[in-house]
């Protein structure tokens, strides 16, 4: 028996107490984004909407309960916005966060002539969102992503598609950049820096739904580093740089470990909670 269709107003008052009780934040706000991901319209389409207007809830409150369990929202409505880009998402790869923008401002910054031909290569690249969004603000470069999961590499082609970038992305699945030879002017990385014992201090969205592949940074957090440093030093070209994301107060270890391998820091740049959230390491003092 199909669900009796219900007012709009009753629709997001039934979501918000749902969501209150698996203590979502704001429940209310993505109760209305819940329905207006299952209706197909924008936040302000529900705002201007009637709340008498009768709508079919059966998808909406399929939305809601899965959001109650805390599975995260971008993988409910499979896709998340990143730089200037809406990007398809999915359990095989980390959302992208805000915080992740803070490398293609910088990037941005030290290197302004958008219109040169650059080499990029994108490490653990995920969705492909570091790597499309610098492709779309240099028209003329080239990239290759790297993941080693394949359902990752995959997604991230199909995004490329997406975005229109295809002819200048390439996706592959493999460790960091074992094997890749070559010389590239910029080298992303967004690796994983959480250390092992706060995996399981995580939010649930996080620990729950999330890979840990993406999350998991050894011991220390700091075993991606260690690796993509190493191989760093061979693969940048003359004037290339690195750039890495960091966690919260990992700027001077990963700072430190750059120095032991020959790489010099370039620039910090802090994310808009000013933690410094990317580090800008190059093979010569620039």
């Amino acid at each position: 028996m199909q669900d009796a269709q219900i007012s709009l107003g009753l629709l997001i008052e039934e979501g918000e107490r749902i969501l209150k009780v698996a203590e979502v934040e704001d429940p209310r706000r993505e109760a209305q984004l819940l329905i207006a991901a299952a209706l197909q319209k924008t936040m302000s389409e529900i705002f201007m909407m009637d709340k008498n207007t009768l709508i079919d809830p059966v998808l909406i409150r399929q939305f809601f309960a899965r959001r109650a369990k805390r599975e995260p929202f971008a993988y409910i409505v499979k896709e998340q916005g990143f730089w200037s880009l809406d990007l398809a998402v999915s359990p095989a790869t980390l959302i992208p966060r805000a915080d992740t923008e803070t490398l293609i401002e910088v990037l941005l910054k030290l290197l302004p002539d958008r219109q040169k031909l650059y080499n990029f290569l994108d490490l653990g690249t995920g969705t492909g969102c570091l790597l499309l969004s610098a492709l779309s603000e240099y028209p003329n470069a080239f990239g290759i992503g790297v993941d080693k999961i394949e359902a990752a590499a995959l997604l991230a082609s199909r995004n490329a598609k997406y975005c229109q970038l295809e002819k200048r992305a390439a996706f592959m699945t493999g460790n960091w950049a074992d094997g890749l030879q070559g010389s590239f002017d910029v080298i992303l990385s967004n690796p994983p820096y959480i250390r092992k014992k706060e995996l399981l201090e995580l939010m649930p969205e996080v620990k729950e739904y999330e890979p840990m592949s993406a999350l998991d940074g050894g011991e220390d957090g700091l075993d991606a580093y260690r690796y993509i440093c190493n191989q760093a030093v061979d693969l940048l070209s003359n004037q290339g740089i690195l750039v890495l994301e960091l966690g919260i107060k990992q700027d001077e270890e990963v700072s430190d470990i750059a120095l032991s391998r020959g790489l010099y820091v370039v620039q910090k740049q802090q994310d808009l909670n000013d933690c410094t959230r990317a580090l800008v390491l190059s093979r010569q003092t620039l």
